[in-house]
C-alpha cells in the first residue's frame, strides 16, 4: 500500500440517517480499501433547524488525489444515496462525505471547530496535532461544548 494515500473521511447524514450511514460506508467499501470506522455520534444540526445528524469517520486508502477521488468516488455514493445539493449548504441530506486529512494534510480548516469532525476522528488518531492549536485531538475533542453522543445502536460493519 506504499503508492496509496491516507484519506480520513467525515460522513454525515440527518435523512434516513440510521440506514444511509452504514449505506456509505459500504458504498465506500466497494469503491476502494477502508481500513477503519469510527463509532457513530450524533449532533444537532448546525446552521439550519433541522433532524439531528449522525457522524463517522473512516480511513480509506487511495491512489487518486483529493479531487479525482470527490469526482469518482464521493460524488458517485452521494447520487447514489439521493443526495441532492441545494443552495442552502446546512440543508439536511441523506448523506455528506468530506475529506478532513489528506496524508495528515487538512484539507479545510474550517472542519477543525467542529464536534462532529474531531470527536469520531480522535477515536481513530486520538494523537494527532489539531492544526488550529497544536494539541492532540483528542484531548480538543474531551473539552467540546457542545451536545454530542455515541449511538453504540447505530453499527457500521
Amino acid at each position: 500500500m506504499n503508492d496509496l494515500h491516507r484519506m480520513y473521511l467525515n460522513l454525515g447524514s440527518n435523512v434516513a440517517a440510521e440506514t444511509n450511514l452504514p449505506a456509505a460506508v459500504n458504498l465506500l467499501r466497494k469503491a476502494g480499501c477502508v481500513e477503519t470506522v469510527s463509532s457513530v455520534w450524533e449532533t444537532e444540526s448546525v446552521g439550519l433547524d433541522g433532524p439531528n445528524f449522525l457522524n463517522a469517520c473512516v480511513l480509506f486508502h487511495t491512489p487518486l488525489g483529493p479531487v479525482e477521488f470527490k469526482e469518482k468516488i464521493i460524488r458517485p455514493i452521494e447520487a447514489e444515496l439521493g443526495r441532492v445539493r441545494s443552495a442552502e449548504k446546512n440543508a439536511p441530506r441523506t448523506i455528506d462525505i468530506d475529506i478532513v486529512l489528506y496524508d495528515e494534510e487538512p484539507l479545510n480548516m474550517d472542519f477543525w471547530a467542529y464536534a462532529f469532525v474531531i470527536v469520531p476522528l480522535a477515536e481513530l488518531i486520538p494523537d494527532f496535532p489539531h492544526p488550529g492549536n497544536g494539541e492532540a485531538i483528542a484531548r480538543a475533542a474531551g473539552q467540546v461544548q457542545v451536545w454530542i453522543k455515541k449511538r453504540a445502536d447505530v453499527v457500521i460493519f
